[in-house]
């Protein structure tokens, strides 16, 4: 397949550009990424648009987030809030964590966002019981562990709210039932967990852009098919 990353990447830097302001949350979070030289893996800006839009749509109050890094994609998430809501995101790596948080005091969104320390799958069985479900979730972390999160995510999730799962399409290699690499198998896993829960409807949406060739997997939450 013919490389047209440069393409893809010039065309959203335009589109960026068309959209206008960026919110200034946002836009130190990505100086602080470059600054701390994190791992250049932070959703790209259309994606973090999309992701802003998603809350809004849903009307989020309550939004989970696994994997912070740099806070690039919390900061986009926490942008898209209703008044009065709370992100709350979940980093395993230390340092990160302390980083981020004092991203979001700099990027003055401190008060809409929570960071969680630890593994994943053990901080969100530790948040289960709470009697307010999520509006949305959106899942960033360890590819391996995608449908685990996603299983997690579905008794953690109102009605009517969303699921969303990064970097799912793996560049195509998810068409390779037999693929060595675990990351790959983790995505099958996670959609094919989508299809066979008590959603309302489940898809997938390939992307391309300045992080090249890959997609989401969005649920849309509800009561069991009849």
């Amino acid at each position: 397949m013919t490389n047209h990353t440069e393409t893809w990447s010039a065309v959203d830097a335009a589109c960026d550009e068309l959209l206008g302001s960026t919110p200034r949350s946002v836009s130190h979070a990505a100086a602080r990424c470059i600054e701390l030289g994190l791992p250049a893996i932070s959703v790209s800006p259309m994606q973090g648009r999309f992701l802003m839009l998603m809350a809004r749509l849903s009307n989020a109050k309550r939004i989970l987030e696994i994997g912070t890094l740099g806070g690039y994609s919390t900061a986009w998430l926490a942008e898209g809030l209703a008044p009065g809501g709370l992100v709350t995101t979940i980093e395993l790596n230390e340092t990160w964590a302390t980083n981020a948080e004092q991203t979001f005091r700099e990027g003055g969104i401190a008060d809409r966002v929570e960071v969680r320390r630890g593994a994943a799958l053990s901080v969100m069985a530790g948040l289960t019981p709470q009697p307010d479900k999520f509006d949305l979730v959106f899942i960033d972390a360890d590819k391996e562990n995608s449908a685990n999160y996603v299983d997690l995510a579905l008794q953690m999730t109102r009605v009517g709210g969303l699921i969303i799962v990064d970097n799912v399409i793996r560049e195509g290699a998810i068409v390779d039932a037999n693929h060595p690499d675990e990351r790959v198998q983790g995505s099958r896993r996670a959609i094919a967990r989508m299809g066979e829960k008590p959603l309302v409807a489940a898809s997938v949406l390939q992307t391309v852009g300045m992080k090249g060739y890959d997609g989401f997997a969005i649920a849309l939450v509800g009561t069991p098919r009849g």
